[in-house]
């Protein structure tokens, strides 16, 4: 399963994006892939890091790229949700990035949190598109499928 995450809105203080599932179309007018709209997103503040910009602890959202996504247990929330896998330079600056819910941007230190954008700078429902989310990916992985996430 391809999650994408679009990052719609680059603000100040907070970054806005939406979640689409990718999947296959075959039909007698069109084949191939086409992304369909899950929920929106909040993260820390973009940073163009391919031009310079530094990471701030706890205020940044993470570089574009592509990455594994897994389900393990979180000590800090208590539960089972979604984390991100990369390569070592990611894990090394970046370990511990998780899809949770959360509403503003001082609820997250990094992490995506999931929702509907219906409020300016804020994510709505949070707790229930974290568990559908975490729904999808149960089913991906009980199919045999690997879950992955790119964000642009």
């Amino acid at each position: 399963m391809e999650l994408i995450l679009e990052r719609i809105a680059k603000r100040k203080t907070y970054t806005i994006g939406r979640l689409y599932i990718q999947r296959t179309v075959n039909d007698e007018y069109l084949a191939g892939t086409e992304n369909q709209y899950f929920c929106d997103t909040l993260e820390p503040t973009w940073r163009d890091y391919e031009h310079g910009a530094y990471k701030v602890k706890g205020r940044s959202a993470i570089p574009e790229g592509r990455y594994a996504v897994v389900i393990s247990y979180s000590p800090k929330f208590k539960a089972w949700l979604p984390i991100l896998l990369g390569g070592p330079e990611f894990n090394r600056k970046w370990q511990g990035i998780r899809i949770h819910a959360g509403n503003c941007s001082e609820d997250t230190e990094g992490c995506i949190l999931v929702g509907k954008n219906r409020e300016v700078g804020k994510v709505l429902d949070s707790r229930i598109w974290v568990h559908r989310l975490k729904q999808k990916i149960v089913e991906a992985k009980d199919k045999g499928e690997a879950v992955w996430l790119t964000i642009k």
